[in-house]
């Protein structure tokens, strides 16, 4: 057989098409550059994929949700249950979760999340954010288990890079239950030595089980975080790919991921007594509303998009007027340059959603900054959220609400919760 094609997909913002394009070289095979807005027919007639890291569309709304939702990913479903490999790698990882095609439960159901880092030490969060490090990879299913893992030793050790700042899975005990008793937990964050402890620095971003890689059922999809593609340590994954094409490597018999959670319920909005909210509004033109608005438009949902930063701060007691302006004063909420107060009034053609992530490392972040240089005493929290406030003038908004909702592109279930937003905020915020 000549040398395999593998398509190296390229969204808006990929940035690692050229190191995974040496690695495939480096182990035989045919590297093909494929853009989202190639014709369909340059990717069928590869043997295999792979979704590059980056920053596809920048994560706007959040990271890999506008690409999963891309038409390109239909013919990825497609191909990959021909028994074609399907590697995400990093953001691509994040792609092929919120695509549903891993873990893989039955009809691409959303049923994980790779969200925000949180490291733990001796159960204290001592780091959030973007981090990148040289970290150990223990493999954790028998090699033949997967289409990517073919050539690599029992209990193999990479020492590989890793460089993210959303890459902690995240799901539900159900599913957590069939991905371990399935061997879908493929690659597992290790010591040197090959231990398994949930601590950082060996857990580098707080994943459940030390998850660094997870498969879908078959063992032909894998969503990855680290980064083998920079290195030839890596390169075992990537032979094992090649081998797999070669060799015609056969799906594992597994049956497809049975998980059917009910639909979201939305409760509305209601804060608690010694509560000041803020809505923050950009003055300059909104990116990220943009692009969660021409994502939907692409899948014929005409919607028009806004978007509002909203801050809940909750005090010991009553919050005094003046505390108001001394939080606005710090610029830890809001930078005037670019953004100012404002209300979020009804969408009577629409709906209006508030999304705060579950674990709002952002909004404790803020909280200790308050705190700390700022001395602003009586403050017992404060969560960050985003209002998504949706209309149509073509669809009703009942049905408008259903359709929006089963993309996924406002939140994500399993990392965020959402309610309606009905509030009409005094004028002067």
């Amino acid at each position: 057989m000549s040398n395999p094609k593998i398509a190296v997909i390229q969204f808006p913002g990929s940035n690692t098409e050229r190191e995974t394009a040496l690695a495939l070289r480096r182990v035989g095979a045919e590297p093909v550059p494929v853009l989202w807005n190639d014709p369909y027919e340059k990717s069928r007639a590869c043997d295999g994929f792979i979704v590059t890291g980056g920053f596809s569309y920048e994560d706007r709304s959040r990271a890999g949700i506008i690409a999963a939702l891309d038409p390109l990913l239909m013919v990825l479903k497609q191909e990959n249950r021909k028994g074609k490999p399907l590697l995400g790698i990093c953001n691509g990882a994040q792609i092929l979760v919120e695509s549903g095609i891993v873990p893989g439960a039955r009809d691409y159901r959303l049923a994980m999340a790779l969200t925000d880092n949180k490291r733990i030490r001796d159960g204290k969060v001592v780091g959030t954010g973007y981090f990148n490090e040289w970290i150990h990879l223990l493999l954790h299913v028998p090699p033949e288990r997967t289409q990517f893992t073919w050539t690599l030793q029992e209990k193999e050790l990479l020492r590989i890079p890793l460089a993210h700042a959303q890459g902690r899975f995240l799901m539900p005990p159900p599913v957590r239950t069939s991905v371990r008793h399935n061997h879908q937990l493929v690659f597992r964050y290790a010591t040197p030595d090959g231990d398994i402890q949930p601590d950082f620095p060996t857990n580098p971003n707080g994943s459940v089980d030390n998850a660094a890689g997870i498969c879908n059922p078959a063992g032909t999809a894998m969503a990855l975080m680290p980064h083998p593609e920079r290195t030839p340590v890596g390169d075992g994954i990537f032979r094992s790919l090649v081998a797999a094409v070669r060799e015609q490597f056969t799906p594992v018999s597994v049956p497809e991921l049975e998980w059917n959670p009910p639909p979201v319920q939305l409760d509305t909005y209601r804060p608690g007594g010694h509560t000041l909210e803020l809505v923050v509004e950009l003055i300059i033109t909104d990116n990220e509303a943009r692009s969660v608005e021409t994502a939907l438009n692409n899948r014929g949902l005409p919607v028009a998009i806004r978007r509002f930063l909203h801050w809940e701060i909750t005090t010991e007691d009553r919050p005094p007027a003046a505390l108001r302006n001394q939080i606005l004063s710090t610029g830890e909420l809001i930078n005037t340059n670019k953004e100012r107060l404002t209300t979020c009034e009804p969408a009577p053609a629409g709906f209006t959603l508030l999304v705060q992530a579950r674990e709002d490392l952002i909004g404790r972040q803020k909280l200790e900054s308050l705190r700390r240089h700022f001395g602003l005493q009586g403050l017992t929290s404060l969560r960050r959220g985003v209002i998504w406030q949706v209309e149509s003038s073509e669809l009703p908004p009942a049905e408008l609400e259903q359709k929006v909702l089963a993309t996924h592109i406002l939140f994500n279930r399993y990392s965020h919760y959402a309610f309606r937003y009905e509030r009409i905020l005094p004028s002067e915020n």
